[in-house]
């Protein structure tokens, strides 16, 4: 079987961000295939990046097409912070470039996580505006902490869309949540986006909620496309059978099959991979140029 991919080198007919199609936030057209940022302040090892490759791989991004990168206060380490890495390579940001963030979790300078209250999410949404040296947020995506677990959003949603109307964000979004997570929301205020955990191997309900979003007219924002149920540690040293002869097939990575099957899920669906790595970052944006079969995508969705 032939690939649909483009080409990946410095021709003119290299593939793009803009070859995986856009999507709309409420007045914000973003290409489907985006930038997390949370790779940038540290190898796999957990030792710093290197400050200068990482720049350049934010800068090669946006020069792919990328316009849509996704960030956080809470991606840092001892010595990187995401957003101003992000503040240091784009800055001034051009026009059409849209920052998603995210607000609930916080950490302090050791490291510890907390979770802000609705009094403390205007210190977050301005921390963010510091370190990435704007006068407004966006998108700001409230993460609840535990999907399972977590009672009412109502209260912290309330206190964002409080700082929307106050010119301090533009759109809202959600991450993490359950269906009724995001009808609380949206009884509150419009929600842009879901951003939750989603791949291959996924359980019906997210599947079901994705489908949901689409009808909706809402993003939905899987992380961990790629990583699966490794989550932050990545993905898994072994791929399910179906992703190896699939991605052999189209002469792709099985990480470059896994953003294309998450985006085939619907046109709503956007992806945000990240890297520290420019050649990485080459292959996640040239999947979002290849096309499976309806087959195909049936037999990874039942993987």
């Amino acid at each position: 079987m032939t690939s649909h991919m483009g080409t990946t080198d410095g021709t003119a007919g290299r593939t793009t961000a803009a070859d995986s199609g856009t999507w709309v936030l409420s007045d914000l057209p973003v290409r489907r295939i985006g930038f997390g940022a949370m790779r940038l302040t540290h190898l796999a090892d957990g030792s710093p990046s290197d400050r200068d490759r990482v720049t350049g791989v934010l800068r090669r991004a946006v020069e792919l097409g990328v316009n849509h990168i996704d960030t956080a206060a809470f991606y840092f380490s001892e010595t990187r912070s995401a957003n101003e890495l992000i503040n240091r390579a784009l800055a001034p940001y051009a026009d059409e470039l849209v920052i998603t963030t995210k607000v609930g979790p916080g950490r302090d300078p050791s490291g510890e996580w907390w979770w802000a209250t609705p009094e403390q999410l205007r210190g977050q949404v301005e921390e963010n505006l510091r370190q990435l040296g704007r006068d407004h947020l966006d998108v700001v995506n409230l993460r609840v902490p535990r999907q399972e677990t977590t009672g009412s959003i109502a209260e912290h949603f309330g206190a964002l869309a409080e700082l929307r109307t106050a010119g301090l964000i533009r759109h809202l979004g959600v991450s993490n949540v359950r269906p009724d997570h995001l009808a609380q929301a949206r009884a509150i205020a419009p929600v842009v986006c879901v951003q939750n955990a989603y791949g291959i191997g996924s359980p019906a309900a997210e599947h079901a909620l994705l489908d949901a979003c689409g009808e909706q007219g809402i993003a939905y924002v899987p992380f961990f496309a790629i990583a699966g149920a490794g989550k932050e540690a990545g993905a898994a040293a072994e791929d399910d059978s179906a992703v190896r002869e699939i991605a052999l097939a189209h002469g792709v990575s099985p990480a470059q099959l896994r953003l294309a099957w998450t985006l085939s899920r619907g046109a709503h669906v956007l992806a945000i991979p990240g890297t520290g790595n420019p050649d990485h970052l080459v292959e996640n944006v040239a999947a979002g140029s290849l096309r499976l079969a309806p087959e195909e995508i049936a037999r990874l969705g039942a993987a």
